[in-house]
């Protein structure tokens, strides 16, 4: 056994060990900068890690690279953007009939009420630098066996979450299918692939006094903050989720945020902006979805705004005119219509970049812009009678909202299924 080394020889054993005043101060500058600019080296990190999201029109997947999706079973072409594109004429659609879905709701069914063309269904969206690929409803439903696919949102992801239901449903044989509507949610069943397509009542995503599901028709709107879990809580268990939520939050520049409860005696509101608002309302989404989906089984997906057509003059019209009778699309490349705000646009864009929550966005808002001859206009189930006033004057209530199924929502579908098979 060897001896403890003598206490001459201990002096030496520190001398050797000890950090070199350089080496020391060169350490302490490099964790100093690490904890001041961690978040910015976070965010670096992050933008090599995942896609970059950019300002309207481009958009992109909030994914991680090289990693395979649930669901996929391609990729899309390198360098290819499904969103950027135009139309073309395709006489073989539309992908189904109006009569052939007995799902579609009155408001939707333009050829039912009197429209008298059938142009806007020949539309097909052709992007610049590849090819969509076809909606194939066996993939699809074959997928969807034994799972939940939930639509959430107001009633444009309703005209999607029908759009589905109708692109599906005529390969289930009748006695094999359901649709019931228990409150806010509205479930199709397809009972032999145990499958359900559903979709949800929340325009705000959040808790609002417009929650009601038939009678919603209100003017001073109020959304309560931090409050998703009220609707959430009927949203777990999904497998592909689909959230939309704009046009509700356009009441103006500024919004009512309720602090507290629906239930307080003396309610305290803040006014905030619109887009201090909708972000509040972005980030509860991104929060809930990251604490409650998993993303090594299930799929998020955003729908961006779907653009409405009120002011003709947009698009070189005359004045105090909107969508009635117009049965053109508009071929500017470049249009945006001022009913789009793209403040919105931006705030999406800087709450997706910041965020590491795998969610796909779906930019349908430039695409959607041109299809300014796709809205219901007069030609839907009219809830209150018209006045003389207004039969004399049908732009006065013509809806410029709303989309005529079949129709533009369609393309919305085969762009989710194409994102859902080939990201």
């Amino acid at each position: 056994m060897k001896p403890p080394p003598s206490s001459s020889s201990s002096p030496s054993i520190l001398r050797k060990t000890r950090l070199s005043p350089f080496l020391f101060t060169l350490l302490a500058f490099i964790v100093f900068v690490t904890i001041l600019y961690s978040e910015d080296f976070s965010c670096i990190f992050s933008q090599l890690e995942y896609s970059s999201l950019s300002g309207p029109p481009n958009s992109v997947s909030r994914i991680k690279k090289n990693k395979k999706l649930p669901f996929a079973i391609g990729e899309t072409e390198e360098g290819c953007d499904l969103f950027s594109g135009r139309w073309v004429r395709d006489y073989s659609r539309p992908l189904y009939e109006e009569e052939e879905c007995p799902y579609i709701q009155p408001q939707l069914t333009c050829q039912e009420h009197g429209r008298p063309d059938k142009d806007y269904q020949h539309w097909r969206w052709q992007p610049h630098s590849c090819s969509l690929p076809s909606f194939n409803a066996t993939l699809m439903l074959e997928t969807l066996r034994g799972k939940r696919m939930l639509y959430v949102g107001d009633s444009l992801n309703r005209g999607q979450y029908i759009s589905m239901v109708c692109l599906l449903h005529r390969l289930i044989p009748e006695n094999a299918k359901s649709m019931e509507t228990f409150g806010s949610l509205s479930v199709f069943t397809a009972k032999d692939y145990n499958a359900t397509i559903e979709f949800y009542w929340a325009p705000f995503l959040l808790e609002s006094n417009a929650d009601d599901a038939v009678v919603h028709r209100i003017s001073d709107r109020v959304v309560r903050k931090g409050s998703i879990n009220k609707h959430g809580k009927n949203w777990k268990g999904a497998d592909i989720v689909v959230f939309n939520t704009y046009l509700w939050w356009m009441t103006g520049l500024e919004f009512n945020i309720l602090q507290g409860s629906f239930e307080d005696e003396v309610k305290d509101i803040a006014i905030v902006s619109t887009e201090d608002a909708y972000r509040m309302g972005m980030k509860s989404m991104l929060r809930w979805v990251k604490k409650n989906m998993d993303p090594k089984k299930t799929r998020v997906f955003f729908t961006s705004m779907s653009p409405s057509h009120q002011k003709s003059i947009d698009w070189g019209g005359e004045p105090n005119e909107n969508c009635y009778n117009e049965t053109k699309i508009i071929k500017d490349p470049t249009y945006w219509g001022s009913d789009s705000r793209k403040s919105i646009m931006q705030v999406i864009g800087e709450v997706f970049r910041k965020t590491k929550v795998p969610i796909t966005f779906l930019n349908i808002t430039q695409l959607s812009s041109y299809r300014k001859d796709a809205h219901t206009s007069i030609y839907k189930k009219q809830w209150n009678p018209l006045t003389t006033e207004q039969l004399a004057n049908p732009v006065s209530y013509a809806d410029c909202v709303h989309w005529c199924l079949p129709g533009l929502q369609d393309t919305w579908n085969e762009l989710l299924f194409a994102k859902l098979f080939y990201p």
